[in-house]
């Protein structure tokens, strides 16, 4: 088992890297830009201030599909017009590194998103500095969590961290992992 490398971690070292280096005309393989980490964050609004039990459950079905127990994020200040106080549970999240963050991406492109309905592709607009975040809008795409036993429709953020120093890098390096971008011009 020590031994085991994760299929897009393989695929990185063996096809990506060289198309990019090749693509882009680096002279060093340091160059090339890679997948720093994965961070999967989901707010849960109104809902974590009504309903403690809302936050266990979103732990729970986080930490089940990522295979990386989730924690539990908490406000910064009071905002009377949410009936917000300070410290209060208002999120989970998780941060994938690793062979636990490929397995992830490989999970998210050959088997979750397929199973969209009328799925046309993802948006490719990154931050501007080669990041990505993509929006998910019901946690039930994913095969780990059980519809019978949700009680809530809770959405998340999925942001890929790169080396990359443009958004063209970063675009083409997602590209090249398998993200389905629809087709744009460029």
């Amino acid at each position: 088992m020590a031994d085991y490398i994760p299929t897009l971690r393989k695929d990185y070292k063996e096809r990506i890297m060289p198309a990019l280096k090749e693509h882009f005309s680096y002279k060093s393989v340091m160059q090339v830009p890679k997948l720093e980490k994965i961070v999967i964050n989901q707010g849960l609004g109104r809902h974590s201030t009504a309903d403690k039990k809302i936050i266990d459950v979103a732990v729970e079905e986080l930490t089940a599909i990522t295979g990386q127990k989730a924690v539990v994020t908490y406000s910064k200040k009071d905002i009377s017009n949410f009936k917000l106080r300070k410290k209060m549970p208002i999120g989970v999240m998780v941060t994938l590194r690793h062979d636990k963050m490929y397995e992830f991406l490989e999970r998210l492109v050959r088997v979750v998103l397929p199973r969209i309905r009328d799925f046309k592709g993802i948006n490719s607009k990154l931050d501007g500095r080669g990041n990505y975040t993509l929006g998910v809008d019901e946690q039930i795409i994913f095969p780990e969590i059980n519809i019978d036993s949700i009680s809530k429709i809770l959405g998340m953020n999925i942001t890929f961290v790169t080396t990359a120093k443009t958004d063209e890098e970063g675009f083409q390096l997602l590209k090249e992992f398998g993200l389905p971008f629809k087709n744009v011009a460029k």
